[in-house]
């Protein structure tokens, strides 16, 4: 069993290998042109980057099913539920969230031209239908948008990002920041000028967080912040 098929299995996504076969691929073919991830080495994206950005997943599903229990009780409709990856980058998280959850839609929100292109052409390699990429930054979006909003490797949590990324937000609306160990998240959280509500998740891995025995073992956690 390959590492990409052995780490899916253990989130419990094992459908989704040859979409994220394909989107490794595609990321080792563009990555020099687009400098958009700090490795080349197939093994190495899985774990890294797709395990990474699918860990959330269990939680990310929690937020969702939130989400439309409050827009039932509302009488809006849940298929109008919607989620941002804001920074995408790469479209990590953004894409492997999308391909796990093919029914709701996904804008990848980044400013940098030539990694909207990319982002694009991913979604179109990966028939992701349910996906738009958007070439915007956080402080020009629209307010009161967007249902759950993701982020990874992308800015601290300081007092003004904290600040957009809430706005952006519908009331009742998550923020779900993959985030390293819990002493920088508490740093993070306790310097704003006013905590907002928040929990910490702590995710698994496959082949980086536990149980590996190798010297680059991570710690790695979700930290949700809800807009009242």
């Amino acid at each position: 069993m390959s590492i990409l098929q052995e780490g899916l299995t253990q989130l419990g996504l094992s459908p989704l290998e040859e979409k994220m076969d394909a989107y490794i691929r595609t990321l080792q073919e563009y990555n020099a042109k687009f400098d958009l991830i700090n490795t080349d080495e197939y093994d190495q994206i899985a774990i890294r980057h797709i395990f990474d950005s699918l860990s959330g997943a269990a939680e990310i599903a929690k937020l969702i099913e939130k989400r439309i229990a409050c827009t039932a009780a509302s009488s809006a409709n849940e298929n109008g539920l919607v989620l941002a990856d804001i920074g995408s980058g790469a479209g990590l998280p953004g894409i492997p969230l999308a391909a796990a959850f093919p029914e709701r839609k996904f804008v990848l929100v980044e400013r940098m031209t030539k990694r909207v292109d990319f982002l694009r052409h991913c979604a179109e390699v990966l028939q992701l239908d349910n996906v738009t990429v958007e070439e915007n930054q956080a402080e020009r979006l629209e307010q009161r948008r967007f249902d759950i909003a993701v982020f990874r490797a992308f800015r601290p949590l300081e007092k003004k990002m904290t600040k957009v990324l809430l706005r952006i937000l519908k009331d009742g609306g998550y923020l779900a920041a993959y985030k390293a160990k819990c002493e920088k998240i508490t740093e993070e959280m306790q310097s704003l000028p006013v905590v907002p509500a928040y929990e910490v998740v702590p995710l698994t891995v496959p082949f980086l967080t536990e149980h590996t025995g190798a010297e680059e073992e991570r710690e790695r956690n979700l930290v949700i912040i809800s807009k009242n």
